[in-house]
């Protein structure tokens, strides 16, 4: 292991690879309150195996992940890991760089790299900096050394150190990161200060970047401040923790359904019980804005200083970290007697005696009142007076120093108030007071004595001589205050690293606690999690925020293994695009743990979401329309398994219309043969034909109606209801459009004559064909398998009453048979 005093091979400074564009990917737009600044690096295994490790590490929170993973070609789960733990830095090998790049450094922005998966970060996060680091210092030994000296001590030490001995390029990507904070960073972690978790990626389900963009599910894609967007309107949450971590669930949401159904039961019981509801939000909001994880980062990088700025920022963080242990008891009280097993846990997570002890050890060294306010001398006075009496004799020795020197500057402002006849104020900024005056009360020019005038916002502010010298003063009695405090508070912190892990503890819980508190503010209806997807009257949850209450159409969705690939047809403007990313969205927030926006919801557990959603240019990738296609359509065949939910929203467009049949058949048969889960939007019926044979394909199609001409209107009234069967009464609505456009009588007679001769015949074709007769027998046969299988899976009517549906099975495969008997 080497030591962390050794230099770097070389650093960059932040460049940006291209200025961004109207097609550029944004960074997620979230508020920085939400995000985490993690410093990420990633490692990629030599061969074609793709394995890859990845360490992050939030500098602010003390938080680190490790993750190891086998990746496609194109790198996509990496990818989603890093875009769910946010880099503001990314280090990875030097010898990822070409022998170019290392020449050119700091200049290699516009160098091919060796790495692949270089070329992809880069391309994924243009605006951020990414820092090469020796490859020495990737080792495996000295990451699993690191991870013992810091690793919390709780009660999930064991289990990550066991998890993560046998992960060598996750340790790999630990130990450089560490060293690189140690030697570049000047991070300095105590021992057993740090939350150090492995994330298994079985357990979550994958969303790729472009499918997070498009779905808006942590950022509005028009406006970046906008809350428009699955997270904003969830985010009812108190804490900056939960914040984050509903950021990390709708990214990447769980797929153990026994871990969902826990947060629908807690989720349940908030809505339910109006006193667990209101008592959880009382106890939430006396730890408004309140950021455990920094607190207990920052009280636990204990340092020896003689500087007063950061002494000062010590003892106002432990002042925070005395309020939130003190008012975490609140929480525990509105927790008392809870139903659901997962609230009787994490109260027992808030219950823990060292919580009580850490409060104790607080009291013992820190005064009970005085709270660090936000700026002004009352945040000075809580910093200085923070320690109790008799604690140091120096130390109150030199508080009774500033205590005399405040006073002579405020008899100072008495006296020449009495002598000017002037109303006089006292203002503290950072670094002594001013006095200041309003501009009302000031007739002429400032009595002569007075210096550096400004006037803000209708006030002067200025000082004197004699002012910048008890300034002066009070400056030094001050820093002699705070350090002395500051030694003290070391010795505090000391004894309370020893209960860390029980800081930790409380943390996770009271983030989980305002989270599902969070989806119980924004809830509607608990979904069931069955081998199907069914949903009855489901809304969009993001433009239900945005219209008229009432205006909103519902629709319904019904998706099982006969109905697996569902063609979804309809006008421009019909609705649906918004219908595919409605059931995206209501799928994201039900697998969170949140109650979703319909009268009734069933799920499947996906390991994957999937989407073909945008058929702009990639101009970051200089990819056209049907290029960018092409790498999407890849990507989704690539990685596609029968857990995966697919949304396609046209495909072949870019290229002639023969074409685009002919690949877009070819990727449909490849997902049908993988079974996935498909609603598949596209305008021609062509498709419809060539898959005819396949029995999991169905046809929707958007209500559309033809209605009277009016200025705005050009006949067709659109409904936004999603319905079975193809869109025969207005399959032809290019004609109508053209008719009511006053488009010649005789062209459009004609037009339409061709028209209804060519879908005659098609259609004569399609009843008398033997191959449409045997898709139907097909389709038939799939879909009784399917209602058996759920009948005995699913099923809790009595006896007799399940006779009788069963018999309606019985009798529609009977119609089915007798309809295509001459085969």
């Amino acid at each position: 292991m080497h030591s962390s005093s050794a230099p770097f091979t070389y650093s960059r400074p932040s460049t940006r690879n291209r200025p961004w564009t109207a097609q550029s990917r944004p960074v997620t737009a979230v508020s920085t309150r939400y995000e985490a600044s993690y410093i990420v690096a990633v490692l990629e295994g030599r061969g074609l195996g793709r394995e890859v490790g990845l360490a992050a590490l939030d500098r602010d929170t003390g938080k680190m992940m490790l993750v190891q993973l086998s990746d496609c070609q194109t790198y996509v789960k990496t990818l989603h890991q890093m875009h769910v733990h946010n880099p503001c830095l990314i280090l990875i090998p030097d010898t990822f760089l070409s022998s170019t790049d290392a020449a050119l450094v700091p200049s290699w922005k516009g160098q091919r790299s060796a790495s692949l998966l270089v070329e992809f970060i880069k391309e994924e996060f243009p605006g951020v900096q990414m820092d090469p680091v020796g490859r020495r210092y990737w080792n495996d030994v000295g990451g699993l050394e690191f991870i013992m000296r810091l690793c919390v001590e709780d009660n999930e030490r064991a289990g990550t150190l066991l998890a993560v001995t046998n992960k060598y390029y996750a340790l790999c990507a630990a130990c450089a990161l560490l060293k690189y904070a140690e030697a570049k960073l000047n991070l300095c972690f105590a021992q057993a200060s740090l939350r150090i978790r492995y994330v298994p990626v079985e357990g979550t389900m994958m969303i790729d970047p472009d499918t997070a963009k498009n779905l808006e599910l942590v950022g509005n894609l028009a406006y970046k401040k906008s809350t428009h967007s699955l997270f904003g309107i969830l985010n009812h949450t108190f804490t900056a923790m939960a914040a984050r971590l509903l950021r990390v669930n709708i990214l990447s949401p769980i797929t153990i359904p026994e871990s969902i159904n826990a947060r629908l039961d807690v989720v349940e019981e908030f809505i339910g019980t109006e006193d667990r509801f209101t008592g959880v939000k009382n106890a939430l909001k006396m730890l408004n804005k309140m950021d455990f994880d920094k607190l207990i980062l920052a009280s636990s990088e204990a340092r020896v200083t003689n500087n007063a700025k950061p002494a000062s920022a010590r003892v106002g963080q432990l002042l925070n970290l005395r309020v939130v242990v003190k008012n975490v008891y609140a929480l525990r009280v509105a927790l008392e007697g809870s139903q659901s097993r997962l609230l009787r846990i994490l109260h027992d997570m808030v219950s823990d005696e060292r919580l009580t002890e850490i409060e104790e050890l607080i009291k013992a060294s820190l005064n009970e009142e005085g709270m660090p306010s936000k700026g002004g001398i009352g945040a000075v006075n809580a910093r200085v007076y923070a320690v109790k009496a008799n604690h140091n004799r120096l130390l109150d020795v030199a508080r009774e120093t500033y205590k005399e020197n405040v006073s002579d500057i405020f008899e100072l402002n008495r006296a020449l108030t009495d002598k000017h006849d002037l109303p006089f104020a006292l203002v503290y900024q950072e670094g002594g007071f001013f006095f200041t005056l309003r501009k009302t009360e000031l007739e002429g020019p400032l009595p002569a004595g007075f210096i550096n005038p400004n006037l803000k916002k209708g006030k002067w502010m200025f000082s004197s001589m004699e002012l910048k010298k008890l300034n002066a003063r009070m400056k030094d009695a001050l820093d002699e205050t705070l350090i002395l405090s500051d030694k003290i508070i070391q010795e505090l912190v000391v004894e309370i690293l020893s209960h860390i892990g029980a800081l930790y503890k409380a943390s996770e819980a009271v983030a989980l606690v305002d989270m599902l508190w969070s989806f119980a503010r924004a809830s509607i209806l608990r979904p069931e999690f069955t081998g199907t997807l069914a949903i009855k009257s489901g809304r969009h949850p993001v433009l239900e925020t945005i219209q008229a209450p009432g205006t909103l159409v519902p629709n319904d969705a019904y998706c099982d293994d006969a109905s697996s690939f569902q063609i979804i047809q309809g006008p421009n403007m019909s609705g649906k695009s918004t219908y595919l990313r409605q059931i995206g969205l209501l799928m994201v927030m039900a697998m969170c743990g949140c109650y979703v926006p319909a009268e009734y919801a069933s799920f499947r557990i996906h390991d994957a979401l999937l989407t073909r959603l945008s058929n702009d240019d990639d101009l970051e990738k200089c990819l056209s329309t049907f290029a960018s296609e092409m790498a999407s359509s890849a990507m989704i065949l690539g990685l596609a398994t029968p857990r995966t939910l697919v949304l396609i929203d046209e495909l072949g467009r870019g290229t002639s219309p023969r074409e685009g049949v002919g690949i877009s058949h070819a990727i449909a048969e490849g997902l049908i043969a993988t079974k996935v889960i498909l609603p598949f939007l596209w305008h021609f019926n062509e498709l419809t034909l060539t898959l005819s044979r396949q029995p999991s394909v169905v046809r929707l199609h958007l209500l559309v109606q033809r209605s009277r001409r009016t200025a705005s209107n050009f006949g067709l009234t659109f409904q936004y209801k999603i319905v079975d069967g193809a869109a025969d009464d207005i399959q032809h609505y290019g004609l109508e459009l053209a008719r009511l456009a006053d488009l010649p009588e005789d062209a459009s007679t004609e037009a339409s004559r061709v028209t209804e001769i060519l879908t005659a015949l098609q259609g004569h074709h399609e009843e008398n064909s033997i191959s449409r007769k045997i898709a139907l027998r097909r389709k038939a046969m799939l879909k009784l398998r399917t209602q058996l299988t759920q009948t005995l899976e699913h099923s809790t009517l009595p006896n007799e009453e399940l006779l009788t549906y069963l018999s309606g099975f019985q009798k529609n495969i009977a119609r089915v048979f007798l309809q295509t008997g001459d085969i």
